[in-house]
């Protein structure tokens, strides 16, 4: 049977929950901005005269060293595996809310870190705790989405994250090309001050929307959690539709508590959620084995390397254009596509994506019809992945786990995938500066096969959970459902939810009319 169908609405009856999940969204818009400025900086003379050296052979007259850029690079990532470590016992005892209150504090330390740097070590501390924020930041606002918005909306909205980074690199290169010619310390500490505005304008939203209903129902706050599903759900369901989705996430949640032990961390191991962890951390990793790393920190880096012309517009050009293919993406996540289907058409296109421009550096390497192949191959990637399987990745990693363990799944996710990141960022510039192996493009051979890899993993074990509620999605893996299996396997949970509301609807009418009868 599944959900009742007057649940399955979509934005114009939930326009108030859609806007709530657009503005938790923009949590990610401080990262987008955040690597987008910094990865151009290693191209500004004026940030290169205080932490690079100067070399008349290279184009700008300045330089800087492989171990730096390395350092710069990775220590984002760095800072986000640490500030996972916190966020499991953070999430036990706070609320979604209250994680982005936190990483909004630890933004603001990691602003002006940078601001006042005059050495690659202070500057690597103010990355790590920029890192430490994005943990906080991207983990609880993609829980809170996951678990707020129904089930039509849940996929675009979590996916919104794909737009607010994209937003945030298209401001930060804006911004990055308006000070670049400032021959001094101002051309980059501007940028880094206008990182205040995002966490400063998150945390006032935060103040006037209300805690996750699941969250609340978790830790016995039952009236809170009705009042804050009454308030996100607004005029878009009848009260027995409201009851119906308040009973199935009381008894999801009483499900889940009946097979918890002492150990949260543990339990992502244990029976069924073990599957659910490895499709969670799959998904997760797909962002660093796309490739798209290399393309976030060093993508000014490799223009200038191709020879291409004007880097900063053709930076904004690029990001402009991964918008575009974004907003294409979410339209077919919600009208066309499932999230299995998505993901393996943008994983598909950037295999494409990587053997075109390695192709072009192994035959021509170095020449002007190389570094037009990149460029081409290079836009092709970002409306294809981007737009597909890039922001797909965000509320599959989200909702493939349960509510108990999400927070803590999402944080180990993260940790993994910014692993990854981080041992990408730190070994690229072996790969691509000229003072190291200097391969240039033909570093895509490398992810290339990485995306083969992961799209052969999608294919195989992936299931698509398109228009399920939560707990239908816990009850496909608690029955062991296969991947192919799930988009027609009949569950009980939302049709069981239904009866027992409509028979506390019924019993609350007998109650009034004995009460009209009596009085």
């Amino acid at each position: 049977m599944g959900i009742s169908s007057q649940r399955n609405n979509g934005f114009k009856e939930n326009w108030k929950c859609a806007l709530i999940c657009l503005g938790m969204a923009f949590a990610t818009t401080q990262y987008g901005f955040d690597v987008s400025i910094v990865g151009t900086f290693q191209t500004m003379p004026g940030f290169l005269m205080t932490f690079g050296y100067p070399d008349s052979t290279l184009k700008g007259g300045w330089g800087i060293a492989t171990k730096d850029q390395q350092l710069i690079a990775s220590f984002l990532n760095v800072g986000t595996m640490i500030g996972v470590l916190f966020i499991s016992p953070f999430g036990r005892y706070f609320g979604r809310r209250h994680g982005i209150w936190m990483g909004t504090v630890i933004a603001f330390a990691g602003c002006a870190t940078q601001i006042v740097a005059t050495s690659i070590s202070t500057l690597c501390v103010g990355r790590a705790l920029m890192g430490a924020s994005n943990a906080f930041f991207i983990t609880f606002s993609n829980a809170y989405i996951v678990e707020c918005a129904p089930p039509k909306l849940r996929g675009v909205g979590s996916a919104m994250f794909a737009i607010t980074i994209n937003i945030g690199t298209i401001l930060g290169a804006i911004i990055d090309e308006r000070t670049s010619h400032i021959m001094g310390r101002l051309s980059y500490q501007i940028p880094l001050a206008c990182l205040f505005i995002f966490p400063a304008l998150l945390s006032i939203f935060v103040f006037f929307i209300p805690e996750s209903p699941r969250w609340l129902m978790l830790h016995e706050r039952r009236e809170e959690a009705g009042r804050s599903l009454t308030f996100l759900r607004g005029d878009s369901l009848e009260p027995q539709f409201l009851q119906e989705e308040l009973v199935e996430i009381i008894r999801g949640v009483e499900e889940e508590k009946a097979i918890a032990s002492a150990s949260s961390f543990v339990d992502i191991f244990k029976g069924t959620n073990l599957r659910r962890t490895m499709l969670c951390v799959a998904v997760a990793v797909s962002r660093a084995s796309s490739g798209v790393w290399v393309f976030l920190s060093y993508g000014t880096y490799f223009f200038q390397q191709a020879g291409v012309g004007d880097i900063f517009k053709i930076s904004i050009y690029t990001m402009v254009v991964q918008l575009v293919g974004v907003v294409a993406g979410l339209y077919c996540a919600y009208k066309v596509f499932g999230r299995r289907t998505m993901l393996l058409i943008g994983t598909g296109g950037a295999v494409i994506s990587m053997v075109g421009p390695a192709l072009g550096a192994t035959i021509a390497p170095e020449t002007p019809e190389a570094a037009k192949t990149f460029l081409a191959f290079f836009f092709f990637y970002v409306i294809v992945y981007c737009g597909f399987a890039g922001s797909m990745t965000w509320p599959i990693s989200a909702e493939v786990v349960n509510s108990r363990l999400r927070v803590v799944t999402l944080s180990f996710a993260t940790g993994v995938d910014y692993f990854f990141a981080w041992l990408i960022s730190f070994c690229s510039p072996y790969f691509i500066n000229p003072t190291a192996l200097n391969w240039g493009a033909k570093y895509c051979w490398i992810w290339a096969a990485s995306n083969i890899l992961t799209f052969v993993f999608f294919w195989l074990f992936l299931p698509d959970m398109k228009g399920r509620s939560l707990e239908e999605i816990d009850e496909l893996f608690e029955k062991r459902v296969s991947a192919r299996d799930f988009p027609t396997f009949e569950c009980q949970s939302s049709s069981q939810a239904h009866d027992i509301a409509l028979h506390k609807m019924e019993e609350a009418k007998v109650s009034i009319q004995h009460v009209e009868r009596d009085g």
